[in-house]
């Protein structure tokens, strides 16, 4: 079995144009997502999706049972691929991620999904520092614009300074061509 795992995180119905947090250039990113998952099964490697939900049945977004918080159709799992259910922004947290990965013998995570600010910024963050030679797959993930203190700031700049301090710190950050030219 591959020492490799590709971490899918939170590529959901939610952060497309027709859910409730559509995020700028999911349709792109998720279809480089795509190419890493397929280009994992094909290598044996393992595919792990991560789905979020609010635990409260009220939540504005990702509201259990809403279709929002379905995986997009386009990274479907296949058979015998988890899927595992979090409740906050580390899909280490509370969950059985690192059991998971610790059971199948991984060194190393590759990561993709949603939203770099949030989500994959600390699953990459928490990868890095429980020791996995961890991968962020930039192309492959996607953000919103923001604000702070009254600016207004694209989401190619909240990308851009998030993947700038992963690899600064936290691991290699790469675009789907360099990765799956490895």
């Amino acid at each position: 079995m591959s020492q490799r795992a590709i971490i899918v995180v939170d590529i959901q119905n939610e952060y497309f144009p027709s859910g409730k947090l559509p995020l700028v250039g999911i349709e792109e990113a998720v279809g480089n997502a795509a190419k890493v998952i397929q280009d994992a099964r094909a290598k044996g490697d393992s595919v792990i999706h991560i789905r979020h939900e609010f635990p409260d049945p009220q939540a504005p977004i990702f509201t259990p049972g809403s279709p929002g918080v379905q995986i997009h159709p386009s990274v479907q799992p296949e058979a015998g691929e988890p899927v595992i259910l979090k409740h906050y922004p580390n899909a280490f947290r509370e969950t059985d991620l690192k059991q998971r990965l610790e059971a199948e013998g991984v060194e190393e995570v590759v990561i993709a999904g949603a939203m770099s600010h949030v989500c994959i910024d600390a699953t990459s963050r928490a990868a890095a520092d429980f020791g996995y030679k961890a991968t962020i797959v930039h192309d492959a993930c996607a953000t919103q614009d923001l604000e702070f203190d009254g600016h207004a700031v694209p989401a190619a700049h909240v990308h851009g300074t998030i993947m700038a301090a992963l690899a600064f710190a936290y691991g290699s950050v790469v675009t789907t061509r360099d990765y799956l030219a490895t």
